[in-house]
């Protein structure tokens, strides 16, 4: 059955010598994978690859069939080209580090549209954006809304934030309460917009240390998350 599926692409792997698996979360079924047969066989082939590098925004045209793994394209095209997404250096490590979480993280094959608009529509803002230094650190923290770990921010008075419930509290916990530079970060970034961002100023350390807590309250959460590799790539950007 031939369908339009409005997706954004997670991942690509070259299988055997000319063929390419692509990991794409898409509007109308979650994750998906499509297999490109051939596609790095001839140039014309190649040129196809464009599409496909990594958060590229795609409408595809698949024909997809119930209780197959790997689905095939006959049709794609950009829904949103990106203007600097992909050619400006600072931008490209946000991307390679934000596709390698979300990789990591999206594993449903089900329809969540409010998930799917929310990652589209924030890179848009990063790709429009000047001041985005500290894009991944709202982008993640807005992204646990959406995984059913958003921190809960009633009782946002108090001194701690305990990453293992999830909840502000009025006395240290031990190894899993943060306080001090960490907490007031996390308070404002959880009050912020992200055409407001801009007002946030912290140094490469900060922005480092904050991550840092970020990503372990993600592997808290998440029993299979991995930290990711292109972490110390993004670090070295940003420093």
């Amino acid at each position: 059955m031939l369908t339009k599926n409005n997706s954004i692409v997670l991942s690509k792997l070259k299988y055997r010598d000319y063929d390419l698996i692509v990991k794409c979360y898409t509007e109308q079924r979650g994750v998906v994978s499509y297999m490109l047969r051939g596609v790095l066989k001839s140039k014309k082939g190649l040129s196809k690859t464009v599409y496909f590098q990594a958060l590229s925004q795609l409408q595809i045209e698949e024909n997809y069939k119930p209780n197959q793994s790997l689905h095939f394209i006959k049709e794609v095209k950009f829904n949103y080209i990106y203007k600097s997404l992909h050619n400006n250096i600072y931008k490209s490590a946000i991307v390679l580090f934000l596709s390698e979480i979300l990789t990591n993280v999206l594993k449903e094959e089900e329809k969540n549209e409010d998930l799917f608009n929310y990652i589209e529509t924030a890179l848009q803002y990063l790709d429009n954006e000047d001041n985005f230094s500290n894009f991944h650190l709202l982008f993640l923290i807005k992204l646990t809304r959406y995984l059913g770990f958003q921190p809960e921010n009633l009782n946002d008075n108090y001194s701690y934030f305990n990453l293992q419930s999830g909840t502000f509290q009025a006395s240290n916990q031990g190894i899993y309460s943060i306080s001090g530079k960490n907490l007031t970060l996390l308070k404002r970034l959880l009050g912020t917009k992200f055409d407001a961002l801009y007002a946030i100023k912290i140094n490469a350390k900060q922005r480092q240390e904050f991550l840092n807590m970020l990503l372990y309250y993600f592997e808290l959460h998440l029993g299979s998350f991995k930290k990711p590799k292109s972490l110390q790539v993004l670090n070295e950007v940003f420093h």
